[in-house]
């Protein structure tokens, strides 16, 4: 499966105010520091506002800040937030009405699956590791990877 930059982006967000905790961190310093557009991280604040991961404070003193402990945020939460987690094979549209395949229940299962998986990984527990491995910038712990088409596509951790 190929997660969306928004993902990535989100993660990244996430983990950067989990380095802060407790602490208001400005949208305009996340994104000097992770090098993501202000529009962009914006739009992903309200995204992870909307899904109750982190809190906007407006205002000149505003900011965002994680809105539980950095432990009892699964990725898997940040996925169902920024991702769609239906999987469906498209049909025809002239040949009726769209009816259930045996795949798309295989493929739901195999989502079901990777999304258990990231269930398993928390906010903190890539925070620790990013600081282990002493990234702050820039990808945040994330590595390029090349597919088999060429592609560069990003992990969304440092040991893929």
């Amino acid at each position: 499966m190929r997660l969306t930059k928004s993902t990535s982006h989100a993660i990244r967000i996430l983990i950067d105010c989990a380095r802060a905790p407790n602490q208001l961190v400005k949208v305009a310093e996340l994104s000097e520091r992770l090098e993501i557009t202000q529009q962009n991280v914006f739009k992903i604040v309200n995204l992870l506002a909307r899904a109750g991961l982190i809190e906007a404070v407006r205002g000149r003193k505003g900011g965002v800040r994680l809105a539980r402990p950095a432990e009892a945020m699964r990725i898997g939460d940040v996925v169902r937030a920024t991702e769609v987690t239906r999987v469906a094979i498209e049909e025809d549209a002239a040949a009726g009405p769209v009816r259930e395949h045996g795949v798309n229940r295989v493929l739901d299962d195999a989502l079901e699956a990777f999304i258990d998986v990231l269930d398993q990984h928390t906010i903190a527990d890539m925070a620790r590791r990013q600081a282990a491995s002493g990234g702050r910038g820039k990808g945040g712990g994330t590595r390029a990877a090349v597919s088999a088409g060429g592609r560069a596509r990003r992990s969304l951790h440092g040991s893929s």
